[in-house]
């Protein structure tokens, strides 16, 4: 099934129900049309990360189920898959055969050698100043030992988690792991693929290691070829500076607006419009746009749309106004890796309050692109304090399981109920076309009104908002279609 402008589900294998098929079931009994398609986190055998360590692509985690489930999924909903393309697990046929058989492997070449890679570089390095320069997660240089069967050691580059080993990308091998697993996935039914941590994907000496040019457009021109006869789209996950995925919207990929959930607290929380309709007016229509994900609420995505002081004023107001929102949830006591996210559910983020978040919701609608709704958000979930202390993992605070007796619940509760009333409105309504147009006005320092029309102008959605009193009005051709007094 073709990507559809339709607003776009996040969720695990096993977070809606207890498995794939389950999760299918739920969908289509309590979600309904407020969703057209699904990107489906990482169902992979995996090691750690949620997911995001996976050691083989070509089966599906039994925990959840088979490919005749995810397939069956892809017949109702379009269907975005993870490839992890810096990095695979220890467990891995490729480390595993590297570490037994060294230089004699044919994955000889499949991961980064540290060693080698800084030979290269020239005699000497790395120095303090090349491991300084480098965009790293931990606060030590990206690399970890490995200890071969034959007795000798080396270091492999390593990014993230110590599961998580870096691939070299520029290798022979690896590219033809690419094309098997990127090809195999789109038989599977993925219609878009997300490439998770691209950014860190290429090295290169006297470079930060992160979103390397020109060599970053080389790789992404090479997976959009492997993709390019089966008509399957790439969705390239990076946080940073808006200027970054600006450059890559350029180039015609689709690209995530992670700027977007900052920019829409600080207005929830000082009641002024004037940088949301600042931001409407330059991001991208070809675009995926959150106010959640399963990670924490990104912070420097809004840099330069907010002042640092309007940042800093956002995060204080969100440990204020936050339910249940501490600063040592998002710190290394709860194993953190991203120093700039805050771990909350977005719900909880502004106060466990209903009309809030349902204005909050209604401005995504309006943005450009196309909407992207976590789980935990489409059902206005809190954070889960009791398994962000079972785990002390920070981000499992907007992790919960839910039951599918706990979502057919929640979907009663009025807020969840106009969520989706809103977003199944959206989804058939061509005013939201993605080659039409948007105009942002601030009628005064609260308010602020967005128009969406198609090209032709034959449809037209306004919404009305005060983003003091978080009341709005949406009207679609004339017609007042919804309230929030």
């Amino acid at each position: 099934m073709p990507i559809q402008n339709k607003a776009m589900l996040i969720t695990y294998s096993d977070s809606m129900a207890k498995n794939i098929k389950e999760t299918h079931e739920v969908l289509k009994e309590y979600i309904g049309d407020a969703i057209g398609g699904v990107h489906l986190l990482p169902f992979f055998p995996s090691t750690g990360d949620r997911g995001f360590a996976p050691y083989r692509y070509d089966v599906v985690d039994p925990a959840f189920g088979n490919w005749d489930d995810v397939e069956a999924l892809g017949k109702d909903y379009y269907l975005m898959f993870d490839f992890m393309i810096n990095h695979i697990s220890k467990k891995s046929v490729m480390y595993q055969d590297f570490k037994k058989n060294h230089d004699a492997s044919k994955y000889s070449d499949f991961f980064i050698r540290w060693e080698k890679f800084w030979e290269a570089a020239g005699k000497g390095r790395p120095t303090q100043e090349d491991i300084d320069k480098i965009y790293k997660r931990k606060d030590k240089a990206p690399e970890q030992e490995i200890d071969f069967d034959d007795g000798t050691k080396e270091h492999l580059w390593n990014t993230f988690g110590e599961e998580q080993i870096d691939i070299n990308v520029k290798s022979k091998v690896a590219n033809e792991f690419f094309k098997q697993t990127l090809t195999d996935m789109v038989k599977h039914g993925a219609d878009l693929i997300r490439l998770d941590a691209f950014a860190y994907a290429v090295k290169k000496a006297d470079t930060n290691d992160f979103f390397v040019e020109p060599e970053i457009w080389d790789l992404l021109g090479e997976i959009r070829e492997i993709l390019a006869p089966y008509k399957a789209q790439i969705l390239p996950e990076i946080h940073e500076h808006y200027t970054i995925p600006a450059k890559i919207s350029k180039h015609g990929y689709f690209v995530y607006d992670f700027a977007l959930p900052m920019t829409t607290l600080y207005t929830m929380y000082s009641g002024k419009t004037n940088r949301l309709a600042k931001w409407l007016k330059m991001c991208p229509m070809k675009q995926f746009t959150t106010l959640d994900t399963h990670d924490g609420i990104g912070v420097v995505d809004a840099k330069d749309i907010l002042t640092d002081d309007e940042i800093e004023y956002a995060s204080n107001e969100l440990y204020k106004v936050g339910a249940n929102v501490k600063r040592k949830y998002s710190s290394a006591e709860y194993h953190n890796l991203d120093i700039y996210q805050i771990n909350s559910t977005y719900y909880s983020a502004l106060g466990d309050n209903d009309k809030a978040y349902l204005l909050s919701r209604a401005i995504q609608i309006f943005a450009p692109g196309i909407p992207m709704i976590y789980y935990v958000g489409l059902l206005a979930g809190s954070n889960d304090l009791e398994l962000l202390e079972k785990t002390k993992e920070g981000r499992n605070i907007n992790r919960h399981y839910y039951t599918k007796e706990e979502v057919a619940k929640e979907v009663q509760r009025p807020v969840v109920a106009n969520l989706l009333k809103l977003l199944s409105w959206r989804n058939k309504f061509a005013a939201f076309d993605l080659d039409g147009s948007i105009n942002v006005e601030t009628p005064s320092e609260t308010t602020i009104k967005i128009t969406r029309q198609d090209k032709d102008g034959n449809n037209v959605a306004v919404l009305n908002a005060d983003a003091a009193n978080k009341t709005f009005t949406i009207t679609a051709n004339g017609e007042e279609f919804f309230v929030q007094k």
